[in-house]
């Protein structure tokens, strides 16, 4: 099975945390010249001097905030006309809060619609043409596993990554004859930040514990546990090598087996 990225180069996007730093450096292990992407440029620096440079990539960063999609695309566009293609996009960023859905306003809709699906629309319309001159493109979306079944508590966010999966069906479709791959990853429960607030929040909201609200969520997942965010970006790993070059168009939820259909 070839997994070898020595001659890819990655972008990866929220990657100074949780599961996009482990997805950079699960991509620089398998040899990819990773370019980090985020707000805090102290934590980019942090972070690229963690990955791996034994097959010589040089990894890069830019430091790049998802609320100015305008702005992000500029950056990232000057950096491909200084460094050449990217091969592979990793579309990553943090959830909208939670909360039900009919107490949620309408800003708050425009605002993750525009940190997630327009962020990454303008990202692909910025590399998908050195993706095809390179002959090698693989887009991946960090989603969630609300796109099968809807999270309670989670409105905007259901919303919104429903929306995202949508984009990327259709863009696979478009992509597939140039040899792109698209495809989503859905994580469940992971132990991240993120993960520590939803706890806190259901536990504020409901009067328990946070032990007793991490009983009941971990009662829900067939392993368990909740995830490693290492186990999360070996599935992200394998769709961006060699190997799942005829695997497109699909969400491939990472979860425990907690999702209730197939």
């Amino acid at each position: 099975m070839n997994l070898d990225l020595s001659t890819k180069s990655a972008l990866v996007c929220g990657s100074t945390q949780g599961i996009g730093k482990a997805i950079a450096l699960e991509l620089a292990q398998m040899g990819a010249k990773v370019i980090l992407v985020a707000r805090n440029e102290e934590s980019l620096r942090s972070v690229k001097a963690e990955l791996n440079t034994s097959k010589g990539q040089q990894h890069d960063f830019i430091a790049a905030d998802f609320t100015r999609p305008e702005e992000l695309q500029d950056k990232i566009n000057r950096y491909v006309i200084r460094n050449g293609a990217v091969n592979i996009l990793i579309n990553n960023t943090g959830g909208p809060p939670g909360g039900p859905i009919v107490l949620a306003k309408p800003e708050e809709f425009k605002l993750a619609f525009s940190n997630h699906l327009l962020c990454n629309h303008l990202l692909v319309q910025t590399l998908v043409d050195g993706m095809r001159r390179s002959g090698y493109g693989r887009i991946i979306n960090i989603i969630s596993t609300s796109v099968k079944q809807p999270l309670h508590g989670l409105g905007v966010s259901n919303t919104i990554r429903a929306a995202v999966a949508n984009w990327s069906k259709t863009l696979s479709i478009e992509l597939g004859p140039f040899g792109i791959t698209v495809n989503n990853v859905l994580p469940g429960a992971t132990n991240t930040s993120r993960i520590t607030s939803i706890l806190e929040n259901k536990a504020s909201k409901s009067g328990k514990s946070i032990d007793e609200v991490k009983k009941e969520m971990l009662a829900e997942i067939p392993a368990g546990r909740f995830a490693e965010a290492s186990e999360i970006a070996n599935a992200v790993a394998f769709l961006a090598s060699p190997a799942a070059a005829y695997i497109t168009g699909i969400n491939i939820p990472v979860d425990g087996g907690r999702t209730g259909c197939l």
